[in-house]
């Protein structure tokens, strides 16, 4: 059988594979470390004042920076989708047809989750001999078929929802934790190690997500409040993890990539992330929402302190070479070559729900529709965009520009408030290039069933999967199946 390796697209194939490490039976290991909600300017790389992420910032001296990495979209649940399946939500289902661009998720009460036809990255390892772990929020669906053991994960530590609560196991019962191996991320890599196997761990913590929380060591901590409280902790777990690469000599043979589902949530201001110079945060298709703070970690392979700018994001994340006739099937799926990186220029295509927000080829970016969030939504509170009011951009409806897109050079103007005037050589030199990209984009779409459309209380995590064993099954309601509300 051919030996397989991962290539990461994003990475610009910075290494060219020429041979392979004599342990782990010649496979390169992968650790993703994914934070949530945490924005592009919580890292003192990235430009922090505080300072308070020593170990992450190492990271990125050791290994290469992406300034402009991307995720797949402005929440949670879809963006974790394209990770590990290496596809836009559209393509997925992780969206929602209920109403035009509203941003959905998957809450207690959610019908759909992570479909079987989509082909996740550990399953695609575990055909060549890896074992993979997922430690924190899995957030792809919490009914049986949809937790990470079916879709190609062997350890779960963590739970399949959000943490909201307070819940009383009365209306709305308690989310359960999974453990069915030790806990830690540390132990298992020795684990895999000692055994000479290679391995994937998909570190998901979500201790940014409101609402926050820290260990007692590291409370109090932070000049920036609980927030930052859970970042330096966060900062110490990702120091744990290299530190263990190292101390076991496999640093060289193991590619870790540090990135988050999202941008910042910039609703909660004080109690929140930042998300440096860009404009709005989370739930928006502004760079503030989709622009990540990303660093990829490979000793001996990724030259140290570089900075790398790619127009790339989650979508490309799955980007496996293997032989093409022994994994015919997935050849659509994924760009495929065998022992050598292949890396492709594509656009990035900004999605809020259904809906098509904008289009980034090269340094410029076109808005198609743009929307803040409602004026209803506003009015109770809730700001995407808290103290930025930028013309046409930042509006309380949904604004369609498609005709006559707005259009910004990102290279000069980050945080999108200086519009390109539709009548200069500028806007009319560009804009064809990106119509164009669109055009052959819709072209070739096809959009995956919807797994974001109905929700039901009967399905909420009442019964959860080992509850009998422990005597915490608690009663199934009657179903309710409806329409999910989605305001964003």
């Amino acid at each position: 059988m051919a030996l397989f390796t991962l290539c990461l697209v994003f990475l610009q194939c910075l290494v060219a594979i020429t041979g392979y490490p004599k342990d782990f039976n010649g496979k390169t290991n992968f650790v993703v470390l994914l934070m949530d909600d945490m924005g592009w300017g919580d890292l003192g790389v990235y430009g922090e004042p505080n300072r308070e992420t020593p170990n992450m910032d190492q990271m990125a001296a050791e290994g290469v920076l992406l300034p402009d990495f991307y995720s797949a979209n402005p929440l949670c649940s879809p963006s974790r989708a394209s990770l590990l399946s290496g596809r836009l939500p559209i393509r997925n289902g992780f969206y929602t047809t209920n109403m035009r661009g509203r941003n959905a998720y998957t809450p207690q009460d959610i019908m759909g989750g992570i479909p079987d036809y989509e082909i996740l990255l550990p399953e695609i390892l575990k055909e060549h001999g890896y074992r993979s772990k997922i430690i924190g929020k899995w957030h792809l669906g919490q009914q049986p078929q949809y937790l990470p053991h079916n879709h190609g994960f062997d350890e779960f530590f963590g739970a399949p929802n959000c943490h909201f609560g307070p819940y009383n196991n009365k209306n709305t019962p308690n989310v359960p934790v999974y453990k069915d191996a030790n806990m830690e991320g540390i132990e298992f890599i020795e684990a895999q190690t000692q055994k000479s196997e290679p391995f994937f761990l998909y570190w998901a913590a979500d201790a940014t997500h409101g609402p926050m929380y820290a260990s007692k060591p590291f409370l109090g901590k932070s000049a920036r409040g609980l927030y930052g409280d859970a970042v330096i902790e966060l900062d110490y777990g990702v120091g744990q993890i290299l530190s263990t690469l190292k101390r076991l000599g496999i640093a060289e043979q193991t590619l870790v990539f540090f990135s988050s589902d999202n941008g910042a949530a910039t609703y909660a201001k004080l109690e929140g992330g930042s998300n440096g110079p860009f404009l709005c945060g989370k739930e928006t298709t502004f760079e503030g929402g989709m622009r990540e703070p990303t660093i990829a970690w490979w000793p001996g392979n990724i030259p140290p302190g570089k900075v790398r700018f790619t127009d790339l994001g989650w979508e490309y994340f799955v980007m496996v070479l293997h032989h093409f006739m022994e994994h015919p099937n997935h050849e659509k799926r994924y760009c495929i070559n065998f022992n050598a990186c292949v890396f492709v220029h594509r656009p990035i295509f900004y999605y809020r729900g259904d809906l098509l927000m904008a289009v980034r080829v090269g340094n410029y970016k076109a808005h198609l529709w743009t929307w803040a969030n409602s004026l209803e939504e506003f009015q109770k509170g809730t700001d995407f965009c808290p103290g930025q009011n930028v013309q046409n951009m930042t509006v309380r409806q949904q604004e369609d520009h498609s005709q006559q897109p707005l259009l910004f050079n990102l290279a000069k103007d980050y945080g999108e408030k200086y519009q390109i005037k539709p009548n200069s050589a500028e806007y009319k030199s560009v804009i064809p290039k990106i119509t164009a990209a669109v055009k052959e984009h819709l072209d070739h779409l096809k959009k995956g069933e919807p797994q974001l459309n109905y929700c039901d209380d009967a399905v909420m995590n009442w019964a959860p999967p080992g509850c009998k064993e422990i005597g915490q099954c608690l009663p199934i309601p009657p179903s309710n199946k409806q329409l999910c509300y989605w305001p964003h």
